[in-house]
């Protein structure tokens, strides 16, 4: 992460060279690092070499970051974060309006400037210029970002690569900021460029175009993004779905790699056929053909960076195609721009056997059947959303993928185990008043089974309409058996991997009411003298209504509560409380748009004290049924009314049992 710095150091103290090629005026939005950021940056190198106080770190410099920003309800998934991570590092790092550029150079400063490379750079400067006539093999250390010939490495590219200002900014982000999360994707790279490549390259794609998914994802399944895209080529469901990637409550495609890959060619494919450039069909991928169809047509231009200079594309877009340029650039020729081998932990290619499973069927069994880990099988299928392969028959099998050598195996073990040590399933609806200790009570399972194979910590109240795979013994035939043994295994791996159970007593039901369900008024109080009632929204209230119980304003009743026109129907809700300040001295009656409205019952009202009312102008059997608390229909039988809708002014209606 300190090299972006060391870089501006080094770049600062090489005098230019007499032939050197200025770097190109950015476009819009872009910006090449002047003088003065340079010198600022070698100061803080400077200082840094001497004693202070202890500073944060990275980590902390980013949890800074994240935490200034809008709440998130939830954690993200730790693939998730590492991108997350990254990203918000990139933009303030390369956007110049995200943050003012002394914060940027203080969270550059942050992250040190310990490197081990700043040697073998300083030593580089002993010679400016490369060799032009030499064949072209390991590239030397490239200290000059703007005198770089991109055209001798653009042989060793099926797509093509050229250094513009932005793209130099993406290296030297890649090197300083971004060193961390491009050493794990450049390590994990390894993993899948091997099944990738060949799959792109049969769609008539070239190769290289696999660093589209380094620059997505960082070559990650499990990958999740703000906008729902999910998977190494970060797909969101309707795309996905468009080209091919099932997703249903057992399986999302979209996290395997190698369907994934065909999925990401055929559309890359079809954006390239349609815009006519690889970097117009990747600004496509990241912000739909539409939008850059329409800006070439506006511009007459399909050149990406006349485009990108002009109003109508994201910054993000903007950046999109110079990010992953760079990042071919690096993943390629690492040395050449700093990186050295021991920083990279490869991880072997990828490879499996695949086997046919007809039923659904625990991923525990599978693993122990073929002498592997739970872990392994989870790794290599991805796609799977539960702790079991979907639903199958011998007709329609799950394709599963095992660790290769492993198949031969798990076929001979698994053609042995007995029903005892196998699970079935079972798909449960939750309704509401469901529990999970009662839900585990009607399969005869056990509720760390459930919350297991549902990939659940800990639960205390079920989500209505919720779906859950429940795990049943498949010798169960009734009472305790020796089926339980699968189930008592399942229960110890829950409990292993950190899930935890509630006491039922301690389980709320699905479908209850989060708040308090509160109906009519449920307190009175004084305060500065003044009455306040805080009443509890009935089934079938308005605004209107509750003004007329109580002898208020609407009006006022929304100032009360703070609530616009829009904002009263929410406020509405069965069980939601508002607050309500009756007048001690209401008037009788309130001309309002021209019609006369009762707030009390007239002075001269026969009969005992409020049980009869005479009905005025505006007024109908409902608004008197909700002002006194009484029903409709018992206003009806009391007064011997058959017909509600033509009941003249003035007629007194009982409003209390007789």
């Amino acid at each position: 992460m300190q090299s972006f710095s060391l870089i501006l150091l080094v770049l600062t103290s090489v005098p230019p060279a007499k032939d050197a090629v200025p770097t190109p005026t950015p476009p819009p939005g872009m910006r090449v690092l002047g003088a003065q950021d340079k010198q600022q940056l070698v100061g803080a190198a400077r200082t840094a070499q001497d004693p202070e106080p202890p500073i944060q770190s990275a980590e902390e410099v980013l949890e800074d970051l994240r935490n200034e920003a809008a709440g998130i309800e939830e954690p993200p998934e730790e693939e998730s974060t590492e991108l997350e991570e990254m990203r918000a590092l990139e933009g303030a790092t390369l956007d110049p309006g995200a943050r003012p550029n002394a914060e940027v150079l203080q969270s550059l400063r942050r992250l040190g400037l310990a490197n081990p490379l700043r040697q073998r750079m300083l030593d580089a400067l002993e010679e400016p210029t490369f060799n032009e006539d030499e064949e072209l093999g390991e590239l030397p250390l490239i200290t000059d970002l703007s005198n770089f010939d991109v055209a001798r490495v653009q042989p060793k590219y099926d797509i093509p690569v050229e250094m513009q200002p932005l793209v130099a900014q993406y290296i030297q982000f890649f090197q300083g900021p971004g060193r961390k999360w491009f050493r794990k994707w450049v390590s994990r790279s390894t993993r899948y460029l091997p099944v990738m490549q060949p799959i792109l390259e049969a769609q008539g794609l070239p190769r290289d175009t696999v660093y589209l998914a380094m620059i997505e994802s960082g070559f990650s399944p499990t990958a999740y993004s703000w906008a729902h895209a999910s998977g190494p080529w970060q797909f969101i469901s309707s795309t996905g779905r468009q080209y091919g990637l099932h997703q249903d409550f057992w399986v999302d495609e979209r996290r395997d790699p190698i369907k994934a890959t065909y999925a990401a060619a055929r559309y890359l494919r079809d954006l390239h056929k349609e815009l006519g450039h690889w970097y117009l069909a990747w600004a496509g991928y990241n912000t739909g053909s539409g939008r850059v169809r329409r800006l070439v047509e506006r511009h007459g231009s399909d050149d990406f960076w006349v485009i990108s200079a002009e109003k109508g594309l994201a910054l993000e877009t903007k950046h999109y195609v110079p990010k992953l340029i760079a990042a071919a650039l690096i993943a390629k020729h690492p040395s050449a721009f700093g990186f050295s081998e021991d920083e990279f932990v490869y991880e072997q290619a990828l490879s499996f056997d695949e086997v046919k499973i007809n039923d659904a069927t625990d991923l525990d069994v599978i693993a122990r059947a073929a002498g592997v880990s739970v872990v392994d099988l989870q790794d290599l299928n991805p796609e799977l959303r539960r702790w079991c392969t979907p639903p199958a028959s011998a007709k329609n099998p799950y394709v599963l993928r095992l660790p290769q050598g492993t198949a031969a195996r798990f076929a001979e073990n698994f053609a042995k185990l007995p029903a005892k040590e196998r699970l079935t399933f079972r798909i449960h609806k939750v309704k509401r008043g469901d529990t999970l200790s009662q839900i585990a009570l009607t399969y005869g399972t056990a509720p760390e089974a459930i919350l297991q194979m549902n990939r659940l910590k800990s639960v205390k109240t079920l989500r209505l309409n919720a779906e859950l795979v429940i795990p049943v013994p498949a010798s169960r035939g009734g009472g305790k058996t020796e089926g339980d043994n699968a189930l008592a295994r399942k229960v110890a791996q829950a409990r292993r991997s950190g899930v935890t159970v509630l006491r039922p007593e301690d389980e709320v039901p699905a479908g209850t009411p989060r708040g308090p369900v509160a109906t009519g008024p449920i307190k009175t109080e004084t305060i500065s003298g003044r009455k306040r009632i805080t009443y509890g929204v009935q089934s079938g209230d308005s605004l209107w209504a509750i003004a007329q119980r109580f002898q208020v304003n609407v009006d006022d009743m929304r100032k009360w509560n703070n609530l616009t026109v829009r904002a009263s129907k929410k406020a509405l809700k069965v069980g939601s409380v508002l607050y309500v300040w009756p007048d001690n001295a209401p008037k009788q009656v309130e001309e309002r748009a021209g019609t006369v409205i009762a707030q009390r019952a007239p002075a001269g009202n026969a009969g005992r004290p409020g049980t009869v009312h005479e009905l005025a102008a505006g007024e109908s059997i409902w608004s008197v049924a909700q002002r006194y608390g009484v029903s409709v229909e018992d206003l009806k039988r009391w007064n011997n009314i058959k017909d509600t809708t033509r009941l003249p002014t003035g007629l007194r209606l009982t409003v209390k049992a007789p």
